[in-house]
Parts: C-alpha cells; structure tokens; sequence
C-alpha cells in the first residue's frame, strides 16, 4: 500500500510539472501574465511536494539520500527546480529558468519511472501500464492543440476573405477577429509543442523499460520531432517577419496534415505502436 501511494505521489508530481511547462512556454513566447503567475504557483507546489519527500526521506535514513544513482538522480532533479525558483525570484532571466525546468522535468521522469527502481518495486507493471496511460494522454492533448491552431487558420482565411469582399452576413458578427484568429494560432501551437515534447520524453521511457527491442529511428518517432520541428520552424518564420499572416494560416493547414499523416500512417509503420 505505501509502495503505491508513493508511486501516485510521484506521478502527481508528474503531471504539475509537465503543465507548469506548457505554461512557462506560453509565457515566454507570448508574454501572458496569467500564464505565467499559473506556471509560477504550480511550480512551487512541485518544488513542496519534492522537498518534503527529500525531507522524508533524510528522516527516515538518517543521511543525505544520494549514495545510489536514483537517489542522485531524484536531488539533481530537485537542484534544478531549486535553482529555477531562485533565479525567478532575484533575477529575470526567463528562458534560463523554462530550460533549467525542462531538464528538470526529465530527469524526474527517469526517476518516477526508472527501470531498477520498477523491477524492485511490487507495482512495477502498474507504473509501466500509467507511463504509458501519460505519454499517450500528452501525445492526445498535443493533437487538440494543433487541431485547435488548424480551426484558427481556417477561420482566419474566411473572416479575411469575407473582409476583402465585403460580404456581411448574420453569421459574420460571431466569426472571431483576424486578431483572435491570429492569437488562437499562435496560442495553440504554443502549447501544442511542448505537450508534444514531453509525451515523447515519457514514450522514450515507457520503451527503454518495457521493450526489449526497440530503435530512436523508428518511423513514428522521427515522425513525431518532425511535427515539433515543422512547428517551431512556422513560429520562427512568423515571428521573424518572413512568414505572411495569410501564409502562416495555410501553413497550419498543412502542417495538422502532417500531423495527422503521422498519427495514422506513422502508427501503423511503427515497430510498437499498435495502441491504434
């Protein structure tokens, strides 16, 4: 019972931390104020329920926990959330702060999840069957993203063609602006790509621990980076003046093709993706 309890507390802390990411990175690209004030409270309590379980764990050992390597790896995870509470207090430095998370957020993944640790443990295979339960929910979330950023580049076509004719219908008054279609897209693929991100650290996990044959080169992997590399390539173009807002709105068409190409054809390709 207290193996399970653990293992739920952990991945709780999982899960904070993954959308205290998605949070962070809607904020450092976009500047969002709630984003950030969101990311920010639900970071500290991740950095509580990590440092009660360090304290815990002093207590009950009566020594520093870092004489194995999972217990290392546990206090270089809470050392990198330490020095990211403390460098956005006393010092701006925001992507100094999002990246420091993000490597924070692996090596805690590896620790919740790590295969010693599993084949120790009596709810081994519960841990695995849950990894997998969180690396495909992620992988999901990150889809309705996209298909969200998909909904805003169709919507912003129609609503600038409308404008461009002239043409006002009853319908037109509950169309979204060009504004808020533009903001609907970038906001979109903003949490799409992390969500997308950390699905895939979990789904390199769940395959180092419960597959025994398995490559980086698999199709739906590489498929997978592809996406987040299509879409970090169309927020950079934008961004940088050299991506049209009507161009970006057809990119997003074309790029959720890709991303449906990849769910579908890419699944079906894979060596281990059968949960289709």
């Amino acid at each position: 019972m207290a193996e399970m309890t653990l293992a739920r507390f952990h991945e709780v802390i999982i899960v904070l931390y993954a959308v205290s990411l998605v949070f962070y990175f809607i904020d450092y690209l976009n500047s969002n104020k709630i984003a950030h004030r969101s990311a920010f409270w639900i970071l500290s309590v991740v950095y509580m329920m990590q440092s009660g379980f360090l304290i815990a764990q002093i207590i009950e050992t009566q020594r520093f926990p870092i004489l194995s390597l999972y217990e290392g790896i546990y206090f270089y995870a809470w050392l990198l959330i330490s020095l990211s509470m403390i460098l956005q207090v006393f010092s701006k430095v925001g992507f100094a702060v999002f990246f420091l998370n993000v490597i924070g957020f692996i090596f805690m993944t590896i620790h919740t999840f790590a295969p010693l640790q599993i084949e120790k443990s009596p709810v081994g295979e519960s841990l695995i069957s849950e990894l997998l339960f969180i690396h495909i929910t992620f992988a999901i979330l990150s889809y309705a993203a996209f298909a969200m950023s998909l909904v805003f580049g169709i919507l912003y076509l129609l609503v600038y063609k409308l404008l461009k004719k002239k043409k006002w219908t009853k319908q037109f008054g509950r169309l979204p602006s060009l504004h808020q279609s533009m903001t609907g897209m970038k906001v979109s693929i903003y949490t799409g790509i992390p969500l997308l991100f950390i699905s895939l650290v979990l789904g390199t996990q769940w395959a180092f621990i419960a597959l025994d044959d398995w490559v980086l080169s698999d199709i739906k992997i590489i498929g997978s980076f592809l996406v987040i590399i299509l879409y970090s390539l169309l927020l950079f173009l934008q961004r940088n003046g050299k991506l049209k807002v009507n161009d970006f709105a057809w990119a997003n068409i074309f790029a959720f093709l890709f991303v449906i190409i990849n769910f579908f054809l890419g699944s079906r390709l894979s060596q281990f993706h059968f949960w289709i």
